[in-house]
């Protein structure tokens, strides 16, 4: 793995320095519907673009959540940031517990937004390719997109969701990635982490179910808390954005606050995760 700055953004100028993360369709405009509502007063966030998306479109790489990891404490070490916590959305939750991993002592708290679990995400041979095929067949895109949404989102949106995502994705990137958050399993490297993860899910997302996270998330965490969130399917930031941002902010202030940080995880043991 080669040294490599990831292309980024950064808002705001608050003392808890955050990187988020996207996923498998997009680049860093992700993240474009909590924008403008960020705590830029308490938060300091960089967005990234991962190899193959965004301005790191035509970047070379193994395009892997390990590789990711790396890039991301390169970019830690350039902006000077000695401490932070991660959100990342779908496969960014993956390179989330990736860079957990790689970096346990450095990171504050971790964020999974409908996050692949550090285990992969088995799927049957139909629903493989189906995701495979999604690299050079927009129709596949959009189905995944409909489907994990609840079936339930206007059809301008979809299409400008494929629209974004073709535009902004290498397509060979884009397959090779599949394979690393879908088919590795790393769960043994991040189980018993004491770090604070919390994993935010969509009730109307089929595939990475609330019930799913309490089954590997939760397991592997000790301080790890779940929320599910009645409004969204796997885009919670397009879908659900003032809940969204209450819900992470609220769980990344807790750091540093003990009683914050008791009525948060009493709460999510109370809720049974």
């Amino acid at each position: 793995m080669t040294s490599f700055v990831l292309p980024h953004e950064v808002h705001g100028d608050g003392p808890h320095k955050v990187f988020a993360v996207h996923g498998w369709f997009t680049d860093r405009a992700a993240y474009a519907a909590v924008l403008p509502d960020l705590d830029r007063a308490a938060f300091t966030y960089a967005l990234v673009d991962l190899r193959g998306y965004g301005a790191a479109k035509d970047a070379s790489g193994a395009f892997g959540t390990a590789e990711a990891a790396a890039d991301l404490v390169a970019l830690a070490d350039l902006l000077g940031w000695d401490r932070f916590s991660v959100i990342g959305h779908s496969m960014g939750g993956a390179v989330a517990q990736r860079l957990l991993a790689r970096a346990p002592e450095r990171l504050r708290r971790i964020v999974g937004i409908s996050p692949v679990p550090a285990s992969g995400l088995q799927m049957p041979a139909d629903q493989w390719e189906l995701f495979a095929d999604a690299a050079h067949k927009p129709q596949n895109r959009r189905i995944i997109i409909d489907v994990t949404t609840g079936g339930r989102a206007p059809a301008a949106w979809l299409d400008r969701m494929v629209a974004r995502s073709l535009a902004h994705s290498d397509a060979k990137a884009f397959r090779t990635w599949l394979d690393s958050w879908a088919g590795e399993d790393f769960h043994t490297e991040v189980a018993g982490s004491p770090v604070p993860a919390l994993a935010v899910a969509g009730a109307l997302d089929p595939a990475l179910t609330a019930g799913l996270l309490r089954e590997t998330w939760m397991r592997w965490y000790p301080h790890g808390s779940l929320l599910e969130l009645p409004s969204a399917g796997h885009y919670a930031m397009d879908e659900a954005p003032l809940d969204l941002i209450r819900a992470v902010e609220d769980f990344l202030r807790a750091d540093g606050n003990p009683a914050a940080a008791e009525r948060e995880q009493a709460a999510a043991e109370g809720s049974g995760g």
